[in-house]
């Protein structure tokens, strides 16, 4: 199976200029502030997340 037939993420995409076939969608964590914050700085270093999202 190629990658663009998979409806996942793209990293590095913004999320302002979406591809045409993707929808954006939102994440929400829940745990202790320093797991949320981990998990933030872990998906900004992947290229998934911006910080400022």
């Amino acid at each position: 199976m190629r990658g663009e037939d998979l409806d996942t993420p793209i990293l590095n995409q913004s999320p302002e200029n979406p591809s045409p076939k993707r929808e954006p969608i939102k994440h929400l964590l829940i745990g202790s502030p320093k797991a949320v914050t981990n998990t933030i700085h872990f998906l900004q270093v992947i290229g998934y997340a911006n910080i400022k999202d």
